[in-house]
């Protein structure tokens, strides 16, 4: 509910300009003002590199690839439906663009350079790269956590986790992305992810 609550307000307020755009406004100006006080090369590269890792060029193979490993562990363990994982893995990557591309063309938000948008351009929220690598890596985290121990399963979720914030604060350190674009991504890949871990169990069951 939490969640689904704040993507409804920062949608709101992105679709009406409202005040709550201030907090865009602000981080943007102070991320700046930081980064020319660092001066740091090094900083901003990593930065860039952090936002990459969002690409679909990168997390989509990561998911298939850790889709096509929990299948194998899952087929090796006995477990019925063990090819689930890869469809799993496939509609998860279909899934980023089904709804982030719309939304984009639908709020035409423009970047935090404020230049307005050009004509081939869908707008920035919410953010791709975000919803790209929570879900991706998100996805591949619960499908190996269905095919490992819980232990290993948890350590899993809290690199994607890590994963998945750095990507965040390298969007918004690089002035690729205002912060609530991020923050809406995070809170719609959090809602799909929530729905696929209640279902996975019965997706892909333990042993009979």
């Amino acid at each position: 509910m939490t969640l689904a609550l704040v993507l409804l307000v920062v949608s709101w307020q992105v679709a009406v300009d409202g005040p709550l755009l201030g907090v865009d406004a602000a981080v943007r100006d102070g991320v700046r003002r930081l980064r020319r006080a660092i001066g740091s090369t090094l900083l901003n590269h990593l930065g860039v590199a952090l936002s990459d890792l969002g690409g679909a060029l990168v997390a989509v193979p990561v998911l298939l690839g850790c889709a096509g490993l929990a299948a194998w562990l899952a087929r090796r363990g006995g477990r019925p439906r063990w090819w689930v994982p890869v469809p799993v893995a496939v509609a998860a990557a279909v899934l980023v663009p089904l709804l982030v591309v719309p939304a984009k063309s639908w709020f035409a938000r423009p970047g935090p350079y404020g230049v307005p948008l050009a004509a081939d351009q869908w707008g920035w929220y919410p953010s791709g790269h975000t919803a790209t690598s929570a879900i991706a890596y998100g996805t591949a985290a619960l499908l190996l956590a269905r095919v490992l121990s819980v232990a290993v399963g948890r350590r899993l979720g809290a690199v994607a986790a890590l994963v998945c914030l750095g990507v965040g604060a390298g969007l918004v350190w690089s002035d690729f992305h205002w912060l609530l674009d991020v923050v809406a991504s995070w809170c719609l890949a959090g809602l799909l992810l929530l729905g696929l871990h209640r279902l996975l169990p019965h997706l892909l069951p333990d042993r009979p």
